[in-house]
């Protein structure tokens, strides 16, 4: 289920300098032979607070019918992640490297099934399936060693295995905040990218659940009545931007004050289908800022009850200009969000 980082292939993704230190040189990478609960555990007690995990698939923005390019987001991000400054402003050995789903297999079976014919786009989706298997237990290992999960690429059904990974840690249903122009509560009509959150709702795994820029028309009816029916909220890209109904600032306070709603811990979710001009499997140019996208993690971060990062849907191949390009304002953008998230718990209040 999980291929684990070794110091050989952060050979592939490090550029030393002589006189400066890279991130890749002082990330923590796992025991190759520990059974992963104890190398988790060890982590922990050695000062770990995150883990950082790759999902290197695009079957699930395939099974729902979108581009594939996903797959690429996690090599993206370690080639400048890894090659940035270890300085005051970051403390790297608080960062674990585990590695990344094993998903090789599963891509392959998915690499000549067509979404144009039925038998072959319901069995797309029962990979999808199998991928949550994968991915659901070790996160909750994760969780269960008391870490933050950091995890990069494939699509956002990837949302569905983390909430009920979380779920299964704290025995409390957790909510939800998720930046994406789309819902991603499609009906249950087999897993994909577009109903990861109305599969977690559907299994007891979602109670708050708040969509921050939400696109009004990329919402299908029956979507946005199923998501009312769940008692989700949503403020909509329109209402921010177009009809500046209220500012972006009172749109995620709204959001805060949504998902800190009962007891449950709280999963940071990141479409970056939601920002502008990023490489992803639903480009847009109608979107936010990075550093709008940066403030979303960084304060839902800050929650005590926040629990994991999710970026999601990056897709380097999709880039106008090629994947070249793509890889690096891909690799740039997550590398931004995780620094985003890390910086928000640094500066998390302290409990009483």
């Amino acid at each position: 289920m999980l291929t684990r980082f070794s110091a050989a292939k952060m050979q592939h993704f490090v550029a030393p300098r002589p006189g400066e230190l890279r991130l890749g040189q002082q990330v923590k990478l796992p025991d190759a032979t520990a059974p992963l609960q104890t190398l988790l555990q060890q982590a922990a007690a050695d000062g770990c607070k995150y883990v950082l995990l790759g999902v290197p698939e695009d079957i699930g923005p395939r099974a729902n019918l979108g581009q594939a390019g996903a797959v690429d987001a996690w090599p993206a991000f370690l080639s400048k992640f890894m090659n940035l400054q270890a300085n005051q402003f970051i403390d790297a050995s608080q960062l674990l490297l585990l590695g990344e789903i094993d998903c090789d297999d599963l891509q392959q079976q998915a690499a000549n099934l067509s979404v144009q014919e039925p038998e072959q786009l319901n069995q797309l989706r029962q990979l999808v399936s199998l991928l949550d298997q994968r991915l659901q237990p070790v996160v909750a290992a994760v969780f269960a060693a008391g870490l933050y999960p950091l995890v990069i690429g494939g699509g956002h059904n990837n949302s569905y295995p983390l909430l009920a990974a979380l779920k299964q840690s704290s025995g409390k249903t957790p909510n939800s905040a998720n930046l994406d122009p789309h819902s991603d509560f499609r009906p249950l009509e087999g897993r994909h990218s577009g109903n990861g959150f109305s599969y977690a709702h559907q299994a007891g795994c979602l109670a708050q659940y708040y969509v921050l820029g939400l696109h009004e028309l990329k919402n299908s009816a029956t979507t946005l009545q199923q998501l009312q029916q769940a008692g989700a909220e949503f403020s909509s890209y329109q209402q921010i931007f177009v009809r500046q109904q209220l500012s972006y600032q009172q749109a995620l306070d709204q959001c805060i004050d949504t998902v800190i709603k009962g007891d449950g811990d709280i999963g940071i979710e990141l479409d970056t289908d939601s920002i502008s001009l990023m490489p992803v499997s639903a480009f847009t140019n109608c979107g936010i800022s990075v550093q709008a996208a940066e403030q979303f993690v960084y304060q839902l971060a800050k929650l005590p009850r926040s629990r994991y990062l999710h970026l999601a849907e990056a897709a380097p191949a999709q880039h106008p200009a090629g994947k070249t390009a793509g890889m690096n304002e891909a690799g740039q953008v997550l590398s931004a969000l995780v620094f985003a998230f890390m910086q928000g718990k640094q500066d998390q209040p302290q409990a009483i």
